[in-house]
C-alpha cells in the first residue's frame, strides 16, 4: 500500500489507503466511524436483512492496521457503533476482538451522534480529545467558528478520479480535516453535496483511499459533472 503524507497545522500525518490516519510523532492512529453493529440494528428495527459480517470485517481491517503502525493511542473518532443497543448486542467474539486490540494502548471513544454516551468496552470516553496540535470531534463545527486543527468525522466523504468509481476520501482543508468512514457498510457522500461546500477552497484536497491513497483538489472533482 502506498500512502500520502501531508502537513496539517503543523503536524506531520499520514493517510492511509485504508482509511485510517496516522500521525507518527504521537504513535497515534485515528478512524472514524466504525458502526460495528449495524446489521444488527437494521434487523431489530425491522428492516432490510444484511449479512451479519460487517463487524467482523470491520475488526479485522482495524486490527491489520493496528498490526502495521504499532499506535501506543488509538482514537475512534464516533459512530463507533451504530447504536447504543448495537453495542450492548456484540457478541462474545467481537469484544474479545476489541479487548485484544485495547491491550497495552491508550484508547479512545469519541461519542457520536449514533452512540451518544459511555459504553462498556473499555477505553476511555470523551466528547472531543485534544493532541496539540489537532482536537479530535465526531462533527466539524460550523464554518463560521474557529476550529484550527480539527479531526473529524460523521459525513463519510467519497470522491472519484475521472474514469474511477467513487470511494472513500479524506477531505483536507488548511485548518479542518474529515475522515472517510471505516465501517464495512457506513457507504459514503459525495464531496458534491452541498454539504460538504463550505470546506471546499483552492488549498482544499480529498485523499481517496483503495490500493493508494491518492491526493487531488478537491475543488476540481467536487465540479466534475
Amino acid at each position: 500500500m502506498t500512502d500520502h503524507s501531508f502537513t496539517f497545522c503543523g503536524a506531520q500525518l499520514v493517510a492511509r489507503p485504508d482509511g485510517s490516519l496516522w500521525r507518527p510523532d504521537e504513535k497515534l492512529l485515528c478512524v472514524s466511524d466504525l458502526h460495528l453493529g449495524k446489521s444488527e440494528r437494521i434487523a431489530r428495527r425491522g428492516g432490510t436483512m444484511l449479512p451479519p459480517y460487517e463487524t467482523q470485517d470491520t475488526l479485522w481491517r482495524l486490527e491489520d492496521a493496528i498490526q502495521k503502525t504499532k499506535p501506543e493511542t488509538v482514537i475512534c473518532l464516533g459512530d463507533s457503533f451504530d447504536d447504543l443497543g448495537a453495542a450492548m448486542a456484540l457478541d462474545t467474539a467481537a469484544r474479545r476482538t476489541i479487548a485484544q486490540l485495547q491491550s497495552g494502548r491508550r484508547w479512545i471513544w469519541i461519542e457520536g451522534n449514533h452512540d451518544p454516551g459511555p459504553v462498556d468496552i473499555g477505553g476511555s470516553h470523551h466528547l472531543d480529545a485534544t493532541i496539540d496540535p489537532l482536537v479530535f470531534r465526531h462533527i466539524a463545527t460550523p464554518q463560521t467558528e474557529t476550529a484550527t486543527g480539527e479531526i473529524s468525522g460523521h459525513y463519510h466523504p467519497k470522491a472519484a478520479l475521472p474514469g474511477v468509481t467513487a470511494r472513500p476520501c479524506f477531505l483536507a482543508t488548511p485548518t479542518r480535516l474529515i475522515l472517510p468512514a471505516f465501517g464495512a457498510y457506513t457507504g459514503g457522500l459525495s464531496i458534491k453535496d452541498p454539504v460538504f461546500a463550505p470546506y471546499l477552497c483552492a488549498k482544499s484536497i480529498v485523499i481517496l483511499t483503495g490500493k493508494s491513497a491518492t491526493a487531488a483538489p478537491a475543488q476540481a472533482l467536487a465540479k466534475r459533472r
